[in-house]
């Protein structure tokens, strides 16, 4: 099975034509848009009052904290899907007080750009990538005021093309099905690890499922360590999670996983490393 990432799900072998999107495994991008933080921008309406005390009185401090603990990715959008990306992680909101209907992305701030703007770019990666299908899990964060859907923005400017848009659970009810993303909140690969490893023994999901291998500080470890970042944290962690993550396997097993997506997926080998997994399908169809 040839490894070509810019085009691996076209290239799959034929033997794996006819398997579910469900049971290959597929390479995500958590929180994918925090390449393009705006430092100067407002703290999301989620925010506690009492972080928001802070952030207006020790500004200079707290803004660059943020900025290294909440940026995940440092490669664009059009970058992630040539290295093979094809589950995005996205929080959409409106900026409060603006008086635009411009929608943006956000992890604690806004970014830069607009969703407009980046779908933009994605229907033109798409142009020259027809048979790539992409999966949006977005989640609608909560607004003040009226703004467009990132549903209908989808329609508008992704229009035939072969992209899924799976809500985040927290945004349906019972009458929407939602994709669950297993996200540990721990700081240290092994917590990751034993927490996914948990889930796998309470058995998968019939459908879409995102495994996370991001890993999550808290405020006070972030206050302790003012020298690291999320980058160096990830880093250090890396090979624990990638021994791990090359013994997985993707299908209909109850342990299997489906979409594993992680932080910095540019400078570490995410990609080639799920989708490698998907050689396990051939030598079992094999069987």
């Amino acid at each position: 099975m040839a490894l070509s990432c810019q085009d691996w799900m076209s290239d799959l072998p034929e033997e794996l034509w006819d398997t579910p999107l469900t049971d290959l495994a597929i390479p995500g991008s958590h929180d994918a848009m925090s390449y393009c933080l705006d430092i100067n921008s407002p703290l999301v309406p989620s925010e506690s009052d009492f972080f928001r005390l802070l952030d207006g009185l020790f500004y200079c401090f707290t803004r660059p904290t943020i900025f290294k603990w909440a940026t995940t990715q440092d490669k664009t959008i059009d970058e992630q899907l040539s290295m093979g990306i094809r589950y995005f992680d996205l929080r959409v909101a409106h900026k409060p007080s603006d008086s635009s209907n411009d929608l943006y992305f956000t992890h604690v701030i806004y970014t830069h750009l607009t969703v407009l703007e980046t779908l933009v770019s994605v229907a033109a990666w798409l142009e020259s990538h027809p048979k790539e299908i992409k999966l949006f899990g977005s989640k609608l964060c909560p607004t003040e005021g009226s703004s467009p859907d990132l549903a209908e923005s989808l329609g508008v400017w992704l229009p035939g093309r072969p992209v899924l848009r799976l809500p985040d659970c927290s945004e349906t009810s019972g009458a929407v099905a939602c994709i669950p993303y297993w996200w540990a909140n721990q700081r240290t690969a092994q917590g990751v690890i034993n927490y996914l490893d948990w889930n796998k023994d309470i058995g998968r999901p019939e459908g879409f499922f995102v495994s996370g291998l991001n890993l999550t500080a808290d405020r006070f470890y972030i206050t302790e360590n003012r020298k690291q970042s999320l980058r160096t944290l990830t880093y250090s962690n890396w090979e624990c999670l990638r021994t791990w993550l090359e013994e997985q396997k993707p299908g209909s097993d109850p342990k299997s996983l489906n979409i594993i997506a992680g932080d910095f997926v540019g400078p570490l080998p995410l990609c080639s490393l799920v989708i490698a997994l998907n050689q396990k399908l051939l030598r079992k169809n094999a069987r």
